[in-house]
C-alpha cells in the first residue's frame, strides 16, 4: 500500500506558505493571458490547414467537440486548483488524492508532453523566423537552419533558431516570473489584435460555396481532426502551475482556466470558418501557412505580413508558457523528493527554479537543435489527455475523501461532467495511431523503473514512514 500514499493536504498548503517560497506576484488578468499565451499558437496558425484537409468545413466542429472534452476537463482543473493551491498541476492533485504512484506516473507523463511541446513548437518558430528575415534578404548558412536529417537531399548539421528561442525564454523565466509575465502579455495582447485584424478582413471575402458539403469525410474525419486539434488547446492546464505564485488562487485560477477555455474556443471557431470560406478545402494540402495563405488567397497581401508576425509572437508565448509549467511540475516533483533536490531549489534574489528553468531550457533546446522532431502533435495529445482523464477522476476521489475540505470553486454536475471529461477523452485518445500508443506506453514503462529504481527510495513520505515505528508508518502523511 506505500504506492498509493498520500500527502496531507492541509499541511501541503501550509509548507508551500513558508518564507523563501515562490514570490506570489500573479492576478486573474495575468493568468488569463499566461493562458492564451499557451494555448493561441501553432494550433491555430499551422494546424489549422491539416485539420480542414482531415475534416472539410466542419473543422469548426471539431474544434467544438475537442474544446468540450477540455471544457469539461477544465471545470474539474478549477475545482481543483481552487482547493489545492499547490504548484504541480495533475501531478499534485493525484498526489492528494490517488496516491505516490498515480502521481509519479503522471509527472513523468507531463514532463515529456510539456518538453517534446517546446521543442516541436520552437522549430516551428525558427521556421517562421527565417521566413520573416529572408524577407528582409537576410539567410542563415543552411548548415545552422536545421537538425541533421532534417531536410531530405539537404546537409543540415543544427538548427540554430530553435535553441536561440529556448535560450532566451529560459533567460526570461529564470530571472523572474513577473517580468516573464509582463513580456508574455504584451505579445499575447499584440497576437490576439493580430488575429481580430485577420477576422474583420477576412470576413469581407467569405463564399458560402465553401461550406458546402460541410462534411465531407463524416463524423469519422470530423472526430479525427478533433482528435489533432485537440493540440490547439494544450498548454491551458499549465495555468494551474502557477498556484504557488498567484495573490488569490482560489479565485484566480478558476477564472483564468475558465477565461482562457472560453476566448479561445471561440476565436478558432471564427477563425476556422473564415478561413474555409475563401479557401476550398482542399487547397490546405500540405499548406503550413493556412491563415496567412487565406488571405492571400483573397488578395490582401499586406495584411497577410501582419498574420506572420502574430503567428511568430504566438508561438513565442506558447513556448514560454509551457517551459514555464514544465520547470513547476519539475519543481514540485523535486521537492516531494522523487527527483534530486537541486531541482527545488528556489533562488534567493529571483524567486525562480533557477537550476530547474535552466536544465529545462538547455536539454529541450538541444533536443529541438540537433532532433528531426517531425509530427509530435499525436503523442504530446496522448499525455495531455491521459492528464485530462486522471484529474476528472481525482475529483471524485477528493469529494468521496474530503467532503468538508472548502472548495472556493466547485466543479458542477458531480459526477457526470467529470465523466464526461473523461468518456471524451477516451474517445480522442481512440482516434490516435497505433505508434502514438507503443510510444506512450514506452515512456510510462521507463517511468516506472526510474521510480521504483530512486523515486520510491528517496520521496518524503517513504523517508518519514521508515522513521516511525512499524503501523504509525502505514498512515503517513506529508509533514
Amino acid at each position: 500500500m506505500s504506492l498509493f500514499r498520500t500527502k496531507d493536504l492541509d499541511r501541503s498548503v501550509a509548507a508551500s506558505r513558508a518564507p523563501g517560497g515562490l514570490k506570489k506576484v500573479l492576478g486573474p488578468v495575468d493568468l488569463v493571458l499566461m493562458g492564451i499565451g499557451a494555448v493561441i499558437g501553432t494550433g491555430i496558425f499551422v494546424l489549422t490547414g491539416t485539420g480542414a484537409v482531415t475534416a472539410g468545413p466542419a473543422l469548426t466542429l471539431s474544434f467544438i467537440i475537442a474544446g468540450l472534452c477540455c471544457g469539461f476537463a477544465g471545470l474539474c482543473y478549477a475545482e481543483f486548483a481552487s482547493t489545492v493551491p499547490l504548484a504541480g498541476s495533475i501531478y499534485t492533485y493525484s498526489y492528494v488524492t490517488l496516491g505516490e504512484i498515480v502521481a509519479w506516473m503522471i509527472g513523468w507523463d507531463l514532463v515529456l508532453e510539456y518538453g517534446l511541446a517546446t521543442s516541436a513548437v520552437s522549430v516551428g518558430w525558427s521556421g517562421y523566423f527565417q521566413s520573416l528575415i529572408a524577407g528582409f534578404g537576410l539567410k542563415l548558412p543552411v548548415a545552422l537552419t536545421a537538425a541533421p536529417g532534417a531536410l531530405p537531399g539537404v546537409t543540415t548539421w543544427f538548427n540554430l533558431p530553435a535553441l536561440c528561442i529556448m535560450l532566451v525564454l529560459t533567460t526570461m523565466l529564470s530571472l523572474g516570473l513577473r517580468e516573464s509575465a509582463r513580456v508574455n502579455n504584451a505579445m499575447v495582447v499584440i497576437k490576439v489584435l493580430v488575429v481580430l485584424l485577420f477576422i474583420a478582413v477576412g470576413a469581407r471575402h467569405v463564399q458560402p460555396a465553401n461550406w458546402h458539403p460541410f462534411m465531407p469525410f463524416g463524423w469519422s474525419g470530423t472526430l479525427s481532426a478533433a482528435a489533432l486539434m485537440f493540440f490547439a488547446f494544450i498548454g491551458f492546464d499549465s495555468v494551474t502551475s502557477a498556484a504557488e505564485e498567484c495573490k488569490r488562487p482560489e479565485r484566480d485560477l478558476p477564472i483564468g482556466l475558465i477565461g482562457t477555455l472560453g476566448g479561445c474556443t471561440i476565436l478558432y471557431v471564427i477563425v476556422t470558418l473564415i478561413m474555409t470560406g475563401i479557401v476550398p478545402y482542399p487547397k490546405f494540402l500540405g499548406v503550413d501557412h493556412p491563415v496567412s495563405l487565406a488571405l492571400q488567397y483573397a488578395k490582401e497581401n499586406w495584411i497577410a505580413g501582419f498574420i506572420d508576425l502574430g503567428a511568430i509572437l504566438g508561438i513565442t508565448t506558447v513556448i514560454l508558457v509551457m517551459s514555464y509549467g514544465q520547470t513547476r511540475i519539475i519543481f514540485a516533483m523535486s521537492r516531494d523528493g522523487l527527483l534530486p533536490a537541486r531541482l527545488a531549489a528556489v533562488n534567493p534574489r529571483f524567486g525562480t527554479p533557477f537550476f530547474a528553468t535552466w536544465l529545462v531550457g538547455i536539454v529541450f533546446g538541444l533536443l529541438a537543435a540537433l532532433v528531426p522532431l517531425g509530427v509530435l502533435g499525436e503523442l504530446v495529445n496522448m499525455g495531455t489527455l491521459a492528464a485530462f482523464c486522471l484529474v476528472s477522476v481525482a475529483v471524485l476521489v477528493l469529494r468521496k475523501k474530503r467532503p468538508d475540505l472548502h472548495r472556493a470553486f466547485r466543479c458542477p454536475g458531480v459526477p457526470y461532467v467529470p465523466i464526461l471529461a473523461i468518456l471524451f477523452c477516451a474517445t480522442l485518445m481512440a482516434f490516435l495511431s497505433r505508434t502514438t500508443w507503443i510510444a506512450f506506453l514506452a515512456w510510462l514503462a521507463i517511468g516506472l523503473v526510474v521510480y521504483f529504481t530512486y523515486a520510491r527510495k528517496h520521496s518524503l513520505l517513504n523517508q518519514q514512514a521508515a522513521a516511525k515505528p512499524r503501523g504509525i508508518a502505514e498512515q503517513v502523511r506529508y509533514e
